[in-house]
C-alpha cells in the first residue's frame, strides 16, 4: 500500500522513486560539468594536471553525497511533506553550511600547517601523488562535512520551520514539479556555485603557494629563486 500524501507535496518515499533517483542521476552529472568547466576556465599556467584536479574534485564529491543522502534521510524522518524538508535542509547547507565548512577548512589547515602533516595539506599530494595523501584528506573533509551536518541537524530544531515549509512549497499544485524544483532545478544552480567556491578553497594555490620540504619545513619560491640566483651570480664572479 503507498504511503499518502501530504495535503500539498510530494508523498513519503518520493525522493527515492524512479523519478527522483533520475533526477538526482541528472543531477550529479551536471554537478561534475560545473568542476569539468571551472578547470578549463583556470589559467593554464595554474591548471592542475588530471590526477590532482581528481584528487581535488572527488573529495568534494564524496562530501556531497555524504550531504546529500543524510538529507535524504532526514527528509523522510517525519510526516511532513520530504520535497520541503529537503529543501530547507538544502538551503541550510548552501548558507550557514558553506559558512561552517570555510571555518572547518581554515581550522583544520592551521591545524596541519601547525602539526607539520605534510599530506594532510589540503590540495598538498606529494611529488609523485600518494593516494594515501588523498585519502588522508579526504577523512578531514568528510569530518568536516559531518560537523556541518550536526549543526545543521540542530538548527531545525528551532520552531517555526514548518511555516516556511508552507511558504516555500505550498503553492505548487503538482507534485512532481515540486520535485523537479527540490531534486533538480534549486540544487543545481546552488551546487555550482558551492562547488566553484570549495574548489578554490581546497585546491593548491600555485601562485601564492609555500613548498613543503620532506622535513616538513616551509620555504617560499620566491626565497628559493633569490637565493638561487645569488649562487649563480658568486659562481660568475671572477
Amino acid at each position: 500500500m503507498a504511503a499518502p500524501r501530504p495535503a500539498h507535496g510530494c508523498g513519503s518515499g518520493a525522493l527515492l522513486g524512479r523519478f527522483g533517483v533520475l533526477l538526482q542521476a541528472l543531477l550529479a552529472l551536471c554537478a561534475f560539468s560545473t568542476l569539468m568547466l571551472k578547470r578549463f576556465k583556470e589559467p593554464k599556467e595554474e591548471r592542475r594536471p588530471w590526477r590532482i584536479w581528481f584528487y581535488d574534485t572527488s573529495k568534494q564529491g564524496i562530501g556531497a553525497l555524504f550531504i546529500h543522502f543524510a538529507n535524504v534521510f532526514l527528509s523522510d524522518l517525519t510526516e511532513e511533506d520530504p520535497c520541503s524538508l529537503y529543501l530547507i535542509n538544502f538551503i541550510l547547507d548552501a548558507t550557514l553550511g558553506m559558512l561552517l565548512i570555510w571555518l572547518g577548512v581554515k581550522v583544520v589547515s592551521w591545524i596541519v600547517h601547525r602539526k607539520k602533516y605534510t599530506y594532510l595539506v589540503f590540495g598538498e599530494y606529494g611529488d609523485p601523488p600518494q593516494a594515501a595523501a588523498w585519502i588522508g584528506q579526504c577523512i578531514l573533509y568528510l569530518l568536516i562535512m559531518a560537523f556541518e551536518k550536526t549543526v545543521i541537524s540542530l538548527v531545525l530544531f528551532i520552531p517555526g520551520w514548518t511555516k516556511l515549509q508552507q511558504i516555500l512549497l505550498g503553492y505548487i499544485p503538482s507534485p512532481q514539479l515540486e520535485l523537479v524544483l527540490v531534486m533538480f532545478v534549486v540544487p543545481f544552480i546552488v551546487n555550482a556555485i558551492m562547488f566553484w567556491v570549495v574548489d578554490s578553497l581546497i585546491m593548491r594555490k600555485c601562485k601564492q603557494k609555500d613548498t613543503l620540504d620532506i622535513n616538513g619545513s616551509m620555504e617560499a619560491p620566491h626565497a628559493r629563486r633569490t637565493e638561487e640566483s645569488q649562487e649563480l651570480w658568486l659562481l660568475s664572479d671572477p
